[in-house]
């Protein structure tokens, strides 16, 4: 099979790279998959492929680019040069621009590859219905909220014409299938990243990190994380560093310059700019506990796999997304209340001074990070993609109920 993907991919800033990236270094290792052909943005720099592991040959499109106009067309004609035998997506609304044009065309590529009868899964890690628009920083204004919700769901019936759509929490799957009338949605789950050899679950001599990871500025805020590492400095004796690791949301510029320059008198205050893959494992090895300091949440979380894959305690607010994840794939953590900083600094505070407790939820966590390697996830993908081709080879529909609970089953 000649898989193409579409996706963001590092060193590219654009959202959802880094899934991109663990999901050609695992398609590749994929015996069903001969060649990918990977379909992304374009950056300056050369792009990320140095896998240790040996893996079927990747051909590299820079196609689009993030709030082009055209990145609809140039994205359909590497698809018709290339003559893939199979398309998958990796979406989200902002995929393709945070202007309301180029976002939206990019959003037609799904539709338009099944008209072509490409086999076409559309992976989509967030749903409208469940976006808050204004914590999002896409609009405060209630008229702009109700349009854009509108378009979005004249966009997600774009999207729905793949195939087969792929979500990754359970509850989208009936919001789509209640709403939409959809029969052909996949529950296929996140994954984690990597799968290191189990942890010792020590931590560095020296202070505790307490850190932060991801692109910062919309619903993801780092102040209240700030704030409530000096509330546990006053009353303990806890000698504590707050690692900032990541970058700014492309829909907030600047923002974390400004945190910066807000706390400038806070010792011990780290920010790491862009974390390159490579040294993903060392930020994640150093730190005692990783902090969520959202508002809100626009889908399952890459960092909360991550945060299992390194044996690591987790912080989380009490939000509706993460803590269904949570329930549903086994993970544990200290949960908060968003924008409360004393609750914040309660949980954070609860993982730091008990260090039983802290390798308790660490160890629970590198467990449910096991359970969904991407070698399992990306081979439910190549299920899907088998089904599809031999139901259009035979010319039959696509009868997807049976195939859908065969793969509900092995989850």
């Amino acid at each position: 099979m000649k898989l193409a993907i579409v996706t963001a991919y590092p060193p590219s800033k654009v959202t959802l790279t880094e899934y991109g990236y663990h999901l050609v270094k695992h398609f590749r290792l994929q015996e069903e998959v001969t060649e990918i052909i990977l379909l992304t943005d374009r950056t300056e720099e050369e792009k990320d492929l140095n896998f240790k592991e040996a893996g079927c040959k990747i051909t590299v499109k820079e196609c689009w680019s993030f709030n082009n106009y055209k990145s609809l067309f140039h994205i359909n004609t590497a698809i018709n040069s290339t003559k893939p035998d199979a398309v998958l997506f990796n979406l989200q609304f902002l995929k393709f621009g945070d202007k309301k044009v180029p976002a939206a065309l990019g959003l037609l590529l799904p539709m338009m590859c099944k008209l072509k009868g490409i086999p076409t899964i559309s992976l989509l890690h967030n749903i409208m219905e469940q976006v808050d628009l204004e914590n999002a920083g896409i609009t405060k204004n209630k008229w702009l909220q109700k349009a854009y919700n509108f378009i979005g769901t004249t966009l997600t019936r774009f999207v729905l014409a793949s195939d087969i759509v792929a979500v990754t929490i359970s509850k989208y799957v009936g919001i789509l299938e209640n709403i939409y009338k959809s029969r052909n949605i996949a529950l296929i789950p996140h994954g984690a990243f990597e799968t290191p050899p189990e942890p010792d679950y020590s931590i560095p001599k020296g202070p505790k990190q307490v850190m932060a990871f991801g692109k910062f500025g919309t619903y993801k805020k780092v102040e209240i994380l700030i704030e409530a590492v000096e509330l546990i400095r006053k009353r303990t004796q806890e000698d504590i560093e707050i690692v900032i690791a990541g970058t700014d949301s492309p829909n907030t510029p600047g923002y974390l310059a400004a945190v910066k320059q807000k706390y400038c008198h806070i010792p011990q205050l780290r920010f790491t700019g862009y974390v390159a893959e490579e040294d993903v494992p060392t930020i994640f090895a150093e730190s005692s506990v990783v902090v969520f300091p959202y508002t809100s949440t626009t889908g399952s979380s890459g960092v909360l796999h991550q945060a299992g894959s390194y044996g690591k305690a987790v912080a989380l607010p009490n939000l509706g997304d993460l803590s269904i994840l949570v329930q549903e794939e086994g993970y544990l953590g200290e949960f908060f209340e968003p924008e409360s900083v004393a609750s914040l600094a309660d949980a954070i505070e609860g993982i730091l001074i008990n260090d039983d407790h802290r390798i308790h939820l660490s160890q629970t966590n590198y467990k449910a990070a096991c359970s969904l390697p991407m070698s399992t996830i990306t081979k439910m993908y190549v299920d899907y993609f088998k089904a599809i081709q031999q139901t259009k080879a035979a010319g039959l529909p696509l009868e997807l109920s049976e195939v859908l609970e065969h793969e509900k089953e092995k989850v």
